[in-house]
Order: C-alpha cells, then structure tokens, then sequence
C-alpha cells in the first residue's frame, strides 16, 4: 500500500511535444550547420531527456517511497517477536481455563487416605490437610494455583472461569501420582482401605457422564499424570485429553506425543543452590546418589557405578529417599562440579531437576529423555549429554570431565544460575505459570482436532489412528 501510494504521489505526466521553434530549428541547422553541429545538438537535446528523466525517476527521488517501505518491513522484523507476544492469546486475553470441582474422593480424600495410611491423625478440615512432599507434586501446585483469588493470578497465562460455557479448556484436578502411592508406607501387616485401580476406574465413569467431556471426547481437557505409572489402568480412555507427563516411558505413540502432550519438570528434592558461579568451593569431579539398581533402562545405573565407583574425585553413592539423604545430596550436590544423571525406570529422572537447582552441572545418560520447556530452554548450554555406549566404556566419562576448561564450566553455571527459576515449583509465577503457558499454546491444535473429529467419518482401525500424533523417537549423542 506504501508503494501504491507513492507511485500515485509522484505519477509521471508524459513529455510535451517539441515546441515549433524547436522544430523549426532542427531542420534549419541540419540544412546549415556541419555534421559535427548536428551531433553536437542531437547530444545536448538527448542529456535534456535524460535530465527530464532524472528529475522525475531518479534513486532519490523513489528512494523515499521505497525506504518507506523497507522501514516498514525493519520495523516489522524488530518488533515480530514483541507483536507476536501482544498478539498471542496469552498476552491479549488468558486461556479459559474450567477447573472441575471433582468429588472429594479424587483430591482431598487422596490425601486423607495418604495420612491414615501411616497412622497419622487427619486434620478436621480439609483447609489443615498437608499435602505430602514427593517428586511428583505438580498436580497439587496446579490445582492450588487454580484454587488462588483471581487477584494473586495477575500475569498467569490461563485465566480461571466459574462458568464452563466460557471455558477453553478443562482440567482435571484428580491428585493421580499422590493415589499410585497411597499404601507405599501403609505398615505391613494391614487392611487395604483404598485401591489406586479402582479410584482410577471411577475417575473415568465419572469423567464419561459429563457433558463437557462428552461433547469433545474429552479432547479439550487437561489431565495430569507426573508419575510415570499414574492413571496406567485407564491411559486409553483419557488419551484424547492434554496429558501433563514426566516422560513417555510407559506410554505408546498413539497415547502421548510432544505434539498433544506436555513434559513436567519433577519437583526438586533437596535445597536450591542460593550462592554464585564458581569452582573454588566445588572441590567434586562427578557426583550421584541414588538407587543402584532400577529396571529396565535404569540397568545402566549399575554399570555405571562399577566404572566409576573407585575413581578419584569420583562420589557414587547407593541411597533411598529418606531425609538423611536428601541432606547427604544436597551437601554433594552443591559441591560438585558435574551431577550425573542417569536413566530411571523410565528415560526421567528426579536426580536431574536436583542437579539444575544445585547448579550441578548434569551429565545426562538417557538416550529417551524427553525434557521440559525445550521451547524456552537450550539444554545443550545446561547440561552435558552423553549416549549410553560411550559412557560405558571405561575411562571415557572421566577423561571428558576431566578436559573440560574452568572457563566452560563457569558458562555451564550461569546458564543454570539463569534458568533454574523454571524449575521453582514452590514459587507462584515461576514453574506454574511455565506449565501454564505450555497448556495455553496447545489450544489451536486441540480446536484443529475437534474441527476435524466433526467431518471425519469413524473408522475401525486395525492398528492406533496416529495421523495427528507424532511419534516419539529420539536418541542422544555425546557432546559438552
């Protein structure tokens, strides 16, 4: 439009035909004049034209309607990301966001059976009920920020609506990794008094009969399952939903997918590093502690300790959770230049959250990982990452610590020192509202799949319908 304009401006008004006395002069002078005066004229009447021309069509002259529009477009350039952030549905207006007020069973009730299960007394109000600390506590931050006066919310990227009609989403606040674990510290000896199974098979039923599940196949819903093992019993049935995950180990590509899905960062264990970069006081090459033997990809744990257990500057530690080792942690931790950390049970690992918030530099052994925020967070300047056959071979894992620079580990540090707010559950604004923002950039796709639900004829399918799903499949290699 610039351009148009600017053309319009300055539109060209066609020569005017040569005078008469110019007509008459030309001819006169070629009857008179030499050769050389007729060439002579006939360059002096061309630069004329071309001094005409110049006035009018001259770089100068277009030069301000093309600038114009070259500084648009800079200025577009400069500014996209800012435009693009004002412009987003958080910036403009927050996610809408319905928070179910499930029945009491599948939240507080939880945590009331959690209590009874150790002997504890249960408070008599729901408002004294102390939900327990462990690794998987995004679903209780979630549930309290939703649970927060609109007031304290200022800034959140989802905004809580009381009328489901206005809602963009809905989330399920049922507290699935606090019910996996239930009856871990019931004593022996006695009576089951709640089944994880059979809260999770009446969270569903319940689920089925409401109608805003029922209108979008749940597609629209938020449901959080940290521990890798929560809601295994009913996974198939609330798939359609956003899954909040800790990694994709026990699911299947037509359950979960980063493209549906959403990776949590596990709650930290031990105390966050408070201090500033610097080695001085890191005297520790490499450090762990923490369980020795894990199943499944966690078998590399083992190997690894017998690398590494008898190599100087070296700590590997055997050790369960219990509050003795978690201050044994946090003393190693904080004092160490680099944290390995590697596979679980499942690709993820608490151990590697610990580490970012300990400024431990972490030494990811786990070719499946999958990680949280990757959209705002380049691991690569945080974390060491080295595939699972090179770090068994003998002498490779120290020889690589060993050779990194003073100057390479300071700059680890201050990327961790930079991002480790990401992974604060504890504070308000910081991981909640991370979560929050990964919730709200799902929206678009989930109203592309409902949209397409509606034309899509419904097929009986020998094998998962993954056409909107991408499926996980990802590898490390070695690199600092």
């Amino acid at each position: 439009m610039v351009s148009e304009r600017s053309s319009k401006g300055r539109k060209l008004k066609p020569a005017s035909p040569p005078s008469s006395t110019t007509a008459f002069i030309l001819p006169h002078m070629a009857r008179k004049c030499s050769f050389f005066k007729q060439a002579l004229a006939a360059v002096l009447f061309l630069f004329a034209i071309y001094a005409l021309f110049c006035t009018f069509l001259s770089p100068a002259a277009t030069s301000s309607s093309t600038s114009n529009v070259d500084d648009l477009v800079f200025v577009s350039r400069e500014s996209s990301s800012s435009l693009d952030t004002a412009s987003s549905p958080a910036a403009l207006s927050p996610v809408r966001i319905y928070m179910y007020d499930l029945p009491r069973k599948f939240t507080y009730g939880v945590v009331e059976h959690h209590y009874r299960a150790r002997g504890a007394t249960v408070p008599p109000s729901d408002v004294d009920l102390k939900y327990p600390g462990h690794q998987h506590m995004g679903e209780w931050y979630l549930f309290w920020d939703l649970s927060r006066f609109d007031a304290d919310r200022v800034g959140s990227p989802v905004a809580r609506v009381s009328d489901p009609e206005e809602a963009d989403l809905f989330y399920v606040p049922f507290f699935s990794s606090l019910s996996l674990i239930v009856n871990q510290g019931r004593p022996a000896g006695t009576a089951l008094s709640y089944v994880d199974e059979e809260v999770q098979g009446e969270l569903v039923a319940w689920l089925e009969d409401q109608k805003y599940w029922q209108r979008n196949g749940g597609r629209d819903h938020v449901i959080i399952a940290q521990d890798p093992n929560a809601l295994y019993r009913v996974v198939d049935k609330v798939r359609n939903a956003i899954l909040l995950v800790s990694d994709f180990g026990r699911l299947r590509p037509d359950q979960a997918s980063l493209v549906k899905d959403i990776i949590l960062p596990y709650s930290h264990r031990i105390n966050t590093y408070n201090g500033d970069v610097g080695i001085e006081k890191r005297k520790t090459l490499l450090f762990f502690m923490g369980n020795r033997f894990r199943k499944e990809g966690g078998k590399i744990r083992d190997a690894l300790f017998q690398i590494l257990e008898n190599e100087e500057d070296v700590i590997m530690k055997h050790g369960a959770q219990s509050r003795e080792s978690r201050r044994a942690a946090t003393q190693g931790m904080h004092t160490s230049k680099f944290c390995i950390n590697p596979a679980g049970d499942t690709p993820s690992a608490c151990r590697l959250f610990d580490a970012i918030v300990s400024m431990c530099i972490p030494v990811i052994v786990s070719d499946d990982i999958e990680l949280p925020f990757e959209d705002v967070i380049d691991y690569r300047k945080i974390a060491v990452f080295v595939d699972t056959t090179s770090a068994l071979k003998p002498g490779f894992l120290v020889s690589l610590l060993r050779g990194t620079s003073e100057e390479r580990i300071l700059d680890y540090q201050k990327e961790l020192k930079k991002v480790k707010r990401y992974f604060e559950y504890g504070e308000p604004n910081e991981t909640v509202n991370e979560i929050w923002r990964q919730v709200s950039q799902k929206l678009p796709l989930i109203k592309l799949m409902i949209n397409r639900d509606k034309r899509i004829v419904k097929r009986h399918l020998i094998g998962p319908d993954c056409s909107c799903l991408c499926t996980n499949q990802t590898g490390g290699i070695a690199t600092m």
